[in-house]
């Protein structure tokens, strides 16, 4: 139902938010932030995502680049929640708050490492997976798009965010070795290897599918690019 929006439960006076989004000249309907509170032995070190125009609380920071093209903000967002930038994060992180401070350090990719062929991939799969709902049309519009909201459906989700972690990996100049290493290290050192990266998610998935899916269809999809396919 794209109609149907979380709640808040913690309330502040529109003109509060308004006022200091002045401030940082901030004129869009949509905020991008990332989750303070994490964990390297979490599912995911790293969780961002674009929000309404709203209040937010310290653990959700807010990130505001000098970048008018919405295509690259919609990149930077991808970028954010990469599996190989998730492996990153976890070796460097200490504590249990991702703080500006560390993701300032953290290896994302420039603007200008974006061909117009990467931003044509990257663009509609990040837009399909975050306009799901009305709150967040704005977004939609900045990105070129007036359609309605995108369905929920868990498996077109997994298969969009996989594309992109093969097509981000190509980015970072990894080969095939290496992102597999980086989904699950048993793959290339042996099973009797002492040290894993996702296994959170790997243990959930297998629990739950039967199969360590996120594997699989990122290696799925980066064999699809190495064969000229796009998905």
């Amino acid at each position: 139902n794209p109609h149907r929006i979380a709640r808040p439960r913690y309330w502040v006076p529109k003109v509060e938010v308004e006022d200091r989004l002045a401030t940082r000249g901030w004129d869009r309907g949509w905020l991008l932030g990332w989750r303070d509170i994490t964990n390297a032995t979490n599912e995911r070190t790293v969780i961002a995502g674009v929000v309404p125009r709203v209040g937010v609380g310290h653990t959700y920071p807010l990130m505001f680049v000098e970048q008018d093209d919405i295509r690259l903000w919609a990149a930077l967002l991808a970028n954010l929640n990469l599996l190989v930038f998730d492996y990153v994060t976890r070796q460097k992180i200490g504590g249990t708050h991702l703080t500006y401070g560390y993701l300032k350090q953290f290896p994302t990719l420039p603007s200008d490492a974006y061909t117009p062929a990467d931003l044509d991939f990257i663009v509609p799969r990040v837009l399909e997976l975050t306009y799901t709902a009305e709150d967040l049309r704005p977004w939609a519009e900045d990105l070129g798009y007036t359609g309605a909201p995108f369905p929920w459906n868990p498996d077109r989700r997994r298969q969009l965010r996989a594309e992109l972690d093969a097509w981000y990996a190509r980015l970072y100049g990894l080969t095939r070795d290496e992102l597999c290493y980086i989904l699950d290290p048993a793959d290339i050192e042996g099973e009797d290897y002492p040290s894993e990266t996702f296994r959170v998610l790997k243990k959930k998935e297998c629990d739950a599918l039967v199969e360590y899916r996120t594997r699989r269809l990122v290696l799925e999809a980066w064999d699809r690019l190495k064969r000229g396919e796009s998905g």
